[in-house]
């Protein structure tokens, strides 16, 4: 993931609903080696050294997230790209809104 374009005004709840439908395609480029259970998606940590999927999991209905070994979690697809990529949210938030083609502004 790439940091988009600077300073534009950013609907944050149409992309997380932009997000959102395209979740299944962005676990499997962000989290490749995790496995869908039930309506939770379990990855290892892109963050840290985790030997084995279990602690990382992410809802796929909500996009609700959390590493239940750190504590580490989120609401959103947003705050689960700018976790995963290092980004603060707005800039997760540009990101996904250029990735997904949508201008949502």
């Amino acid at each position: 993931m790439t940091t988009p374009r600077p300073n534009t005004r950013l609907d944050f709840a149409e992309i997380n609903r932009a997000a959102l439908s395209a979740l299944p395609a962005l676990l499997a480029r962000w989290l490749p080696n995790g496995a869908r259970n039930g309506v939770e998606y379990v990855a290892r940590n892109p963050r840290r050294a985790d030997r084995r999927p279990g602690s990382f999991s992410v809802n796929m209905r909500t996009g609700r997230w959390a590493d239940f070994a750190t504590g580490d979690k989120g609401g959103d697809v947003i705050s689960l790209a700018a976790y995963v990529h290092g980004l603060r949210q707005v800039e997760a938030a540009r990101a996904l809104a250029d990735m997904l083609g949508g201008r949502h502004e």
